[in-house]
């Protein structure tokens, strides 16, 4: 029997090339996102190419309680998951305190509330009855604090460490959480957020989303706790670990500065 994998953000980016590489390894699918158009496209182009089934739903996952109605709703069709990909997620370029508060409720919802919560309803559901497999996206980011970027920053941090966690209780149960974080990578985030003014971006190597992807996917079937993309991603979170915490938030501050 075929196996199944849930994908949020699934539209786009390293989301959009995960469903591939699971549909090349023939896995059915179960994709999430807020964008209709783009989802039914993607569903055409991988059954057509794959051969496989590939189930979609719409929805705002920053919206309370949506990750309890997406578990319902595969529930009511009898799509049991197999593989859980916590991919979707936002951030937000600026001043905390000119920022309004709206942006960071929806933001800690979503990269926080909703991953937690999947996880939560998922390993309970996998648990005792089969191997599971869990991959969540942080971030580079994870592994300092971030002025002018704060809360997406703290957000990625808690992904991390809530993973390294779970999946150190989940290692006798047959279920693997991998947490993979890749720095600047070719989505729409930066576009989206307003990192791209920032000196972090303008002088960096972009990432390809395909590339992250399939690091992210290989680690993730081989059960690893956490993958780096990247050379110089994996230097600067070793070295960070031998700084005095002020300077690591001064040279983050200098990074994400957006002045010319």
């Amino acid at each position: 029997m075929r196996k199944t994998a849930l994908i949020t953000g699934a539209s786009k980016g390293i989301g959009r090339e995960l469903a591939h590489l699971f549909a090349k390894d023939g896995c059915n699918l179960a994709l999430v996102a807020r964008s209709a158009k783009e989802l039914d496209s993607l569903k055409v182009q991988l059954e057509e190419k794959y051969k496989v089934t590939v189930h979609t739903f719409f929805k705002d996952l920053s919206q309370p309680e949506s990750a309890q109605a997406l578990f319902d709703e595969l529930k009511a069709v009898d799509i049991d998951i197999d593989y859980l990909v916590n991919n979707a997620g936002f951030g937000d370029y600026g001043s905390f305190a000119e920022t309004e508060w709206d942006t960071y409720e929806k933001m800690i919802s979503l990269n926080v509330t909703t991953l937690t919560h999947l996880c939560h309803l998922f390993i309970r559901d996998i648990k005792g009855r089969k191997p599971g497999r869990i991959l969540n996206i942080s971030s580079t980011a994870a592994f300092q604090p971030g002025p002018m970027m704060a809360v997406y920053f703290a957000s990625k941090a808690f992904v991390l460490n809530f993973s390294e966690a779970v999946g150190h209780e989940l290692r006798k149960d047959n279920i693997t959480v991998t947490t993979l974080c890749p720095g600047p990578t070719s989505t729409n985030f930066g576009e989206v957020s307003g990192m791209n003014a920032s000196k972090l971006i303008k002088n960096i190597r972009i990432a390809k989303s395909a590339d992250v992807a399939k690091l992210g996917y290989k680690a993730m079937m081989k059960g690893k706790p956490i993958v780096i993309h990247g050379a110089q991603n994996k230097f600067a979170p070793f070295v960070i670990r031998f700084l005095p915490r002020k300077w690591v938030t001064r040279v983050s501050a200098k990074v994400m500065d957006n002045s010319a």
